[in-house]
């Protein structure tokens, strides 16, 4: 298999990359249980703290994605919070269960992982878990290395996350190449020397990946 820049390896992300987009997800969701979609990004963002990605008091979403809180505990909070500033009362029971339900699975994009692995190139997924069921069928022949981040105590982007994948792929940061949706995930691999691809379309990704790897893979 022709190495144009010495890369033998693809990571992906799971939500936004293998799905549709999160922002759409989110938005059916909210539609469908009543959340006050502003309400909801506003908690998120306080939790993430200001400006967004630096780490706060005490961040829920961290917590979860760590495996350091459950589903249950979040759903608690999160309730407690919309029904604090909506004003309107939310029960917490499935209120993750049903975002996830809004996911759409991107065929495409698992189907070029799929293609990337029969080329020769070692496969990965590396996702950071909202303790949500994770359609796994068919990952057996689509990935050699599956990191969640709820299974392992590391989440994105803290350097440690994508140095465990490495290691689990048997190569070198300078060997592989990340795809996220989102960019300060992008630009934490890319600090580590991992070759970052915004992920924004399934076409404009393709792309990007056939000029890396010097392969077909459509």
């Amino acid at each position: 298999m022709p190495e144009p820049h010495g890369l033998r390896g693809l990571v992906v992300d799971w939500g936004g990359v293998l799905t549709g987009d999160m922002r759409t997800a989110v938005e059916t969701w909210a539609a469908a249980d009543g959340v006050p979609l502003d309400v909801y990004v506003g908690i998120v963002r306080d939790w993430m703290g200001e400006p967004y990605g630096a780490e706060a008091r005490f961040n829920p979403v961290h917590a979860l994605e760590r495996g350091e809180m459950t589903v249950p505990d979040f759903e608690v909070r999160l309730a407690e919070a919309l029904t604090a500033r909506s004003g309107r009362a939310f029960a917490a029971g499935g209120l993750l269960d049903r975002m996830f339900e809004s996911f759409e699975h991107a065929s495409d994009m698992s189907a070029l992982v799929r293609r990337a692995r029969a080329a020769g190139l070692r496969t990965g997924l590396l996702s950071n878990s909202w303790g949500n069921d994770y359609p796994r069928d068919g990952w057996d022949e689509m990935f050699d290395v599956v990191v969640i981040s709820g299974e392992v105590g590391m989440r994105k982007p803290e350097p440690e996350i994508f140095e465990h994948t490495l290691r689990l792929l048997g190569l070198r940061p300078e060997e592989c190449v990340f795809v996220d949706d989102l960019p300060h995930n992008v630009a934490a691999a890319a600090a580590l020397g991992i070759v970052g691809v915004r992920h924004r379309s399934y076409a404009e990704t393709l792309v990007e990946l056939e000029a890396l790897f010097g392969v077909p893979l459509s």
